[in-house]
């Protein structure tokens, strides 16, 4: 069993309009050493597989066919052995 962490973020240069809003209330909260923030996607997944290998290949098409618009977002992943 493998524990993957998939993270989804905006292109670089894209506007966050989400992450402008969220640094804008900090701001006003008094949080004024925030220079920028960036809002994402965190995503948990266990799954089947026999080697490090496959589960790789078929996070990767995941990301590509369903989890990340390519055309606007990014991904990257963490895999693990869960014991």
């Amino acid at each position: 069993m493998w524990l993957v962490k998939i993270y989804v973020t905006l292109k670089k240069g894209l506007l966050d309009a989400q992450g402008k809003a969220t640094q804008n209330a900090l701001e006003s909260l008094g949080f004024k050493e925030v220079e920028e923030v960036r809002m994402g996607k965190y995503i948990h997944i266990k799954m089947k597989g026999q080697n490090q290998q496959m589960v790789i290949q078929r996070v990767e098409e995941m990301g590509k066919k369903l989890l990340a618009n390519p055309v606007i977002e990014d991904f990257t992943y963490e895999v693990e052995v869960l014991k």
